[in-house]
């Protein structure tokens, strides 16, 4: 700034001694700028740094859902089963009686309900050897001393 002075005053000064204008008008003033040093130990302003960061949305695929299995097409030769809920519609097969019973007797009744009561009896045999049974859809299935029923085709 001091330099500044100096150069504006000395370009001021120089003009006629009689104090005469000059025709062509006022001469333009000269202007130096001077960037002043930085101090010791201090360190000028570094760029603001800008960081992005990229979410990354975790996605968790979704198993396909597997068909639910039907009712088995097998099922043990004692006890009793809702068909279509517990076992498949259908035409079943057994080879008999339990091999080990000391009294060999395979018993089967179809029911139209799970009461228990005599007349919710559709059908029913005591089997010596093996045997078939068709049991349709909502009817019970109940069977006591036989081995193991399969689905016959």
């Amino acid at each position: 700034a001091f330099v500044a002075l100096i150069l504006g005053a000395a370009i001021g000064g120089s003009g006629e001694a009689d104090g005469a204008a000059d025709a062509s008008g006022p001469a333009p003033a000269v202007t130096v700028t001077e960037t002043a040093p930085a101090e010791k130990g201090v360190d000028a302003p570094k760029p603001a740094v800008t960081v992005t960061e990229t979410a990354k949305e975790t996605v968790t695929a979704k198993p396909k859902p597997t068909k639910k299995p039907g009712p088995p097409n097998s099922f043990d030769g004692d006890g009793q089963y809702l068909v279509g809920e517990d076992v498949q519609a259908g035409t079943y097969k057994t080879a008999g009686p339990q091999d080990d019973s000391i009294m060999p007797n395979c018993y089967w009744a179809r029911l139209k309900d799970a009461s228990g009561e005599f007349g919710a009896i559709i059908a029913n045999a005591n089997l010596e050897g093996q045997g078939r049974v068709t049991l349709n859809k909502g009817e019970y299935f109940e069977t006591n001393g036989c081995q193991k029923w399969e689905k016959a085709g």
